[in-house]
């Protein structure tokens, strides 16, 4: 079959292609070709800046065309490295003769071929290429859908701030909350989880063979190559090195980024969750497309499936991003392969990740606030006055408020307005004690 959407095995190739689209940029094999291609073109400019002996008579100017060469590349690009690599049988190695073959259309940059990929082994390539991908894609598709999900839920906390609802801990009532509230504690936990992930550095290895710098020591020993290393790719690439390596990266740092991702994901699957439930108690209403069908077979339904669809694609994930970051940072000795094949799939938590949050931001926009069922559940729940009665009597010192309350609310019978009013009214307490205890309804025990 030819590959198009309906013929793609992984759906966010498929189905989804159109919510994923974007990440192609990043994580496709056309974009990790495009991110080698830059990391060894800076770095032969670096290596002119510097200058190696050999390469101080290279023109400045060309530093720009040379860079052309990133910024133009193209899918025929690709597809030449792909056909080199058909002879070469390894990709970086393709990458190299794919430069070469530029620096000939170029003219005049013969005698400086071979200081593409200078000194440096495929993983200074590939470890450098992958986290500068994560960062980008972090940056310019991840943090800004994620920051529209957490937009969306400030909007609604501060609309519905106001609005008291009955809590339910255990499933059962418990003391009254604000549906703004409930909805406040998602952005909170999302904002801190959001900083961490923000906080965690992206590094890179970058190093020679086996981490230190042999072929450039032996060359050129009187450079300091670790300095250079550090400026190349904090200045270059916008990424911290990894002082101490093997041939390959240590990942900890990568391990770090997907495991905040993780957490994240976990927090919106409980809001998903959450709002699942809020629809199933009544408590939203979804607006109705016309055209959608719910079921196949009973024609009133609407069901919230964004919010599964959300919760599914979050755990596919999280599934994924465990095992990146539990795998990644263990290789036998100074390295094996199997980093090579796991990191080709970092883009697809990314995948799952991005159309969880759109499907997220979906239903969360169907929402219609159904105040009547909410407040017809606070009138049917008088027991939850129950604590701050019991809590007002220990303050006045009243002898066993706490099991007067539980002998009055821990039974079968429905607990009423009419009911606590009579409890109320039944204490030995002064009047002004009274009146406060009256004033306390479902619908204004609500905190702070």
């Amino acid at each position: 079959m030819k590959l198009d959407l309906l013929t793609a095995i992984s759906p966010i190739d498929g189905r989804y292609r159109g919510k994923t689209d974007a990440l192609a940029a990043y994580f496709s094999e056309f974009a990790l070709m495009k991110y080698r291609v830059q990391v060894e073109v800076e770095y032969f400019i670096t290596l002119c800046e510097l200058p190696l002996p050999q390469l101080g008579k290279v023109d400045t100017h060309i530093f720009e065309t040379l860079r052309n060469i990133c910024r133009n590349f193209s899918e025929a690009d690709a597809q030449r490295i792909k056909d080199i690599e058909r002879i070469t049988n390894h990709d970086v190695k393709a990458v190299e003769y794919f430069l070469k073959e530029e620096f000939d259309k170029i003219g005049g940059m013969d005698e400086y071929k071979e200081f593409i990929h200078f000194g440096l082994t495929s993983q200074d390539i590939n470890n450098t290429s992958v986290p500068l991908s994560v960062k980008d894609a972090l940056e310019q598709i991840y943090y800004p859908q994620i920051e529209e999900l957490i937009a969306q839920l400030r909007t609604y906390a501060e609309e519905w701030a106001e609005i008291p609802m009955l809590a339910k801990t255990h499933g059962q009532p418990a003391s009254p909350t604000r549906l703004g509230k409930e909805v406040m504690v998602f952005v909170y936990r999302l904002e801190r989880q959001l900083a961490m992930l923000k906080a965690c550095p992206l590094t890179a290895k970058f190093g020679g063979a086996t981490g230190n710098y042999n072929a450039h020591h032996v060359a050129y020993p009187g450079f300091d190559w670790k300095a250079f290393g550090n400026k190349f790719v904090a200045e270059k690439l916008g990424l911290e090195r990894e002082e101490y390596t093997t041939q390959i990266s240590n990942y900890d740092n990568l391990s770090a980024v997907f495991d905040a991702m993780r957490r994240i994901n976990t927090v919106m699957v409980d809001m998903n969750r959450d709002f699942w439930q809020y629809i199933s108690m009544e408590y939203f209403k979804q607006k109705i497309n016309a055209g959608e069908v719910g079921s196949s077979a009973m024609p009133h339904k609407v069901n919230p499936i964004d919010f599964e669809n959300a919760e599914g694609n979050l755990g596919v994930a999280n599934a994924i991003l465990e095992h990146l970051a539990v795998k990644l940072p263990v290789s036998r000795l100074q390295r094996d392969l199997t980093d090579s094949t796991v990191l080709r799939n970092v883009g697809v938590p990314f995948g799952h990740v991005v159309i969880a949050i759109q499907s997220s931001l979906k239903g969360l926009r169907k929402l219609l606030l159904n105040e009547t069922a909410i407040s017809c559940d606070l009138d049917n729940c008088w027991s939850v006055v129950a604590e701050a009665i019991q809590t007002i009597l220990r303050r006045e010192a009243y002898p066993h408020p706490y099991e007067a309350l539980k002998a009055l609310t821990r039974t079968n019978q429905a607990i009423t307005e009419n009911s606590i009013k009579k409890f109320i009214e039944g204490l030995n307490v002064s009047k002004k004690i009274k009146k406060e205890l009256l004033a306390i309804t479902p619908h204004n025990y609500t905190g702070i």
